[in-house]
This record gives structure tokens, C-alpha cells and sequence, in this order.
């Protein structure tokens, strides 16, 4: 028994409500797009989980988060897809995928053939199994990838409510986590081997500011050591979180927050796998041309570093989705994929964004003491990267546009005193003019003038002073 589709959308993430909507935009038709999900929910906003989904006060709950309002789209809930005449298969495991026969077998038994496959399955979260500490079943220890991950963590907090809750992880989710649990009003600390929280992208300076932000809400940090193992009471609960160091920490919620790992196995030895995704192309395409990858378990050529990456961020996989669905629809008419990469994060009263890459001499500006400040990266003696906190939608949209212009740098000390004034300043020059050659007499054409076309002309007033020539005696013989 099976069914036969001429799209089939592999995961049902972010990513997934967002080729959903780009391929209605693009006109299919009913019946010829089905999206196959191990998740009991349609599409949704994945963003929401860390942060509006664990406010105590008016928390955000579905339908009010499906995809695509965090583009300020559609909001695309149950009702929409049947409309829309598209299939969920959803609370479904894909067992087995055969890219050769465009197959796939799922968990009930059931073989779903298509003509195309987006491959958006994201990524899982790693367990603290994989480095060699149990516990992850205990039942207040908490990871935080999707819905039942969200709504498990709440019912802790509500229950443990002025207890103390241990942060394993000082990346996103450990930062967000620990900001709502803080608003939650529990007693935090926060647990990971870096010298600083945000370590992949944060500079020394400016995560300074975020952990003093942190302890001023009450968060405690230890950093350079890992935990260990848990304390763990005859009913299956944590009480206390052992660290490598030695200390011991109180525990009544634990987060774990430590990583994430590309959902590729299905297609491990059938398709290119690189830097832990699967290798696409500039239009989203994989080794195999009837197979596409989205969202966290591609890598794809990033155009302005020059170089395939694989990137984890909700921007990443809403728009390498839509570009992934004109690629399919349109093939000989889409470009390639030219992502400026962008990052985010909301907490407490705080927002930054980052846009490019983090390498190369770092320069600081602004107002480090609470207003508004950020960070330039320069390499090669060019802006290739922009971080800023408190900005206004208009001073983000700068930096955005500076960082993709790739403008020089040449006095790293000007650009310090400069601060947001540069990326403002850059932001707001014209276009560069088009190429023109100037010709020796000084005159400057908008258009080169090419050999051939000098040639054609000469021929072409040959040819026709000839034929007058010739229709004139014809006419004198008349």
C-alpha cells in the first residue's frame, strides 16, 4: 500500500511550513505536495519554544505561532493545509528512505514514492549519553528542540516554582532558557566548559556585558568545568547536578542545552554529506537532482565567504526553503542562494543581532555600560562581520546592508571612533556606477563599443550604398 505525490517535504519544521507556502504562491495544484512530520502539530515557529512559549503571564500557544508569522505571513494552521489541498502526515517516522527509486517507507508500514524531495528534517539535540553522563530520562531533566520538549518544561517551572534549576550549556538555548526561567522566578545557575557564554560568536567584551546583565536578574555562573554526574532519588529525580571540578549544585529543574547534530542518517551513503549536512548546491540541490536539502541539515555555498557552511539559525532555514521551492518551480529562471548570514536573539529587555562572519580583527563601539553598542570583525582589511545590541530597525537594516557590501577598512582606529556611524554611513551610498571606458579623446561612453560592432556598421552602409547605387541605373533604364 502507498501513495504517490509529485512533492513530498521531509520533516515538519520551520522550514517546512515555509516551501509550504512558497509552493502555493507558485501555484500547484491540490493533492500534489504532502509534508511528512514525526511531530503531531503542523509547521511552527520554533523560536517561540525559548522564549514567548515560557512567559508565566500570556505565554504564546499554538495556533497563534504556525509558520509563517514570524515573517509577518500567513499564519498557516490546520485549516490552511486542507485548503490548500496539501497532505500532513504527521506523528510520523520515516523509517527508510530509497533516493534511487524516490521512495520512502514510513514507521507504519506505508511506502510514499514522490518526484521531487526537500529534505528539511533539522537537527536533534545531543544527549548527555553521547558524552558519557546519565540521567537524560530522569524526569526533571529537560532538553528544549520541540513542542512536547516546550510543554514538559513549563509543567517543571509551574511545579517547581522558587526551586533552583541548573543550566547545562551557555549557548542559545542555555541564554534563553535562563532568562525564562529567571522571569519563572526560580534560582539559576548556569554550567559550561567555555570561558565565556555565546563562546562560538561573542567576544570576550561583549559577553561581559550579557553575564553582567545575567547576575544583575539573579543568574549565577560557573564556567571551565562540565558536569559530571546527577544525584538521583529513589522516585527518578535529580536532586543535585556533580560538576568536574568537584562542587555540587542543588537541582529541582535541570536544562540541557549543549548542542545540536543534523538529522542525515536516512541518507548517510546516498547522497554527499559535508561538514555534518548534506552538500547542496547554489539552488539547494543535493548529489542527487531530484532530492533538495533545507534549513539546519544543509551546507550550501555561502556566496560571501566564499565557501560552503552549514548554518543553524531560524533565517537560514526560512529562506533557504523558499529559494529551494523557486529552484524546483522555476529551474531555468532561479539564481543561486546569496545568504548574508544572520543571527539573533531576544532576552529580558535585550536584543542583538549579527550578521556575516566573526573573524578577523575584532573592533568595539559604543555604550557598553547599557545603551546601545556592537562590534565589527575585519579581515583581509574588510568589514566581514556586525554585531549589535539595542539597535533601532533602521540602524540593523545598516549594518545588514554594510556587512553584504564587504566595504575596506583601512584604519581600524577610525572605524573604532566611527562606531554605528559607518555602517549608517555605508548603508546610505549609491550603487556603484556601471563599468565605462573612456576613449582617448576624453569622451567616457556608458557602453563599451566592441570591434565587431564598428565592422557590422561598415558593412551594413556598404551594403546599402550599393543597392542605391544599383536601384538607381535600374530606374535611369525605366
Amino acid at each position: 500500500m502507498g501513495r504517490a505525490f509529485l512533492y513530498v517535504i521531509l520533516g515538519g519544521g520551520v522550514a517546512a511550513g515555509y516551501a509550504a507556502l512558497e509552493f502555493t504562491k507558485r501555484g500547484i495544484s491540490h493533492g500534489e505536495l504532502c509534508i511528512i512530520s514525526e511531530e503531531p502539530v503542523p509547521p511552527y515557529e520554533r523560536p517561540a519554544l525559548s522564549k514567548g512559549f515560557l512567559l508565566p503571564e500570556a505565554p504564546a500557544r499554538l495556533p497563534s505561532f504556525h509558520t509563517c508569522v514570524g515573517a509577518n505571513e500567513e499564519r498557516l494552521t490546520p485549516k490552511w493545509y486542507k485548503e490548500h489541498g496539501i497532505e500532513l502526515v504527521l506523528g510520523s517516522r520515516v523509517k527508510s528512505v530509497d533516493v534511487r527509486r524516490k521512495t520512502l517507507l514510513t514507521g507504519s508500514g506505508e511506502t510514499i514514492s514522490y518526484k521531487v524531495l526537500i529534505i528539511a528534517t533539522g537537527a536533534r539535540a545531543l544527549k548527555l549519553e553521547e558524552f558519557g553522563v546519565k540521567g537524560s530520562d530522569s524526569e526533571n531533566v529537560c532538553y528544549l528542540r520541540d513542542l512536547a520538549d516546550a510543554n514538559r518544561l513549563v509543567n517543571l517551572m509551574e511545579s517547581c516554582s522558587g526551586g533552583n534549576a541548573v543550566v547545562i550549556g551557555g549557548g542559545y538555548i542555555g541564554m534563553e532558557c535562563a532568562a525564562s526561567l529567571v522571569i519563572n522566578r526560580m534560582s539559576v545557575t548556569m554550567v559550561f566548559p567555555e570561558e565565556h557564554c555565546m563562546a562560538r560568536l561573542f567576544t570576550p567584551k561583549i559577553a561581559s556585558f550579557y553575564e553582567e546583565f545575567y547576575k544583575s536578574k539573579g543568574v549565577k555562573f560557573v564556567k571551565g568545568t562540565i558536569l559530571s554526574s546527577f544525584d538521583i532519588d529513589s522516585n527518578g529525580k535529580v536532586t543535585a547536578v556533580n560538576l568536574r571540578d568537584g562542587s555540587s549544585l542543588p537541582a529541582d529543574t535541570v536544562v540541557v542545552g549543549i548542542g545540536i547534530r543534523p538529522n542525515t542518517s536516512l541518507f548517510e551513503g546516498q547522497l554527499t554529506l559535508e561538514k555534518g549536512g548534506i552538500k547542496v548546491n547554489g539552488k539547494m540541490q543535493s548529489s542527487n537532482s531530484s532530492v533538495y536539502a533545507v534549513g539546519d541539515v544543509a551546507t550550501f555555498p555561502v556566496k560571501v565567504f566564499g565557501e560552503s557552511r552549514r548554518l543553524e539559525h531560524v533565517d537560514s532555514a526560512r529562506k533557504s526553503a523558499r529559494h529551494a521551492v523557486g529552484a524546483i518551480m522555476e529551474q531555468n529562471q532561479a539564481g543561486e542562494f546569496d545568504y548574508l548570514p544572520f543571527f539573533y536573539s531576544r532576552v529580558f529587555t535585550l536584543s542583538w543581532q549579527f550578521y556575516g562572519d566573526n573573524a578577523g580583527d575584532v573592533v568595539h563601539f559604543g555604550d557598553f555600560s547599557g545603551g546601545t553598542f556592537g562590534a565589527y570583525w575585519v579581515r583581509n582589511g574588510h568589514l566581514v562581520g556586525s554585531f549589535l545590541e539595542g539597535g533601532t530597525k533602521e540602524e540593523y537594516e545598516a549594518i545588514a546592508k554594510a556587512t553584504r557590501l564587504k566595504p575596506a577598512v583601512e584604519d581600524l582606529a577610525e572605524l573604532e571612533r566611527q562606531g554605528l556611524v559607518f555602517a549608517v554611513t555605508v548603508s546610505k551610498k549609491p550603487p556603484p556606477s556601471p563599468p565605462r571606458d573612456v576613449i582617448g579623446s576624453g569622451i567616457v561612453l556608458e557602453r563599451p563599443i566592441y570591434a565587431l560592432h564598428a565592422t557590422a556598421g561598415v558593412v551594413l552602409a556598404a551594403s546599402v550604398a550599393a543597392f542605391a547605387f544599383w536601384y538607381g541605373r535600374k530606374r535611369r533604364r525605366w
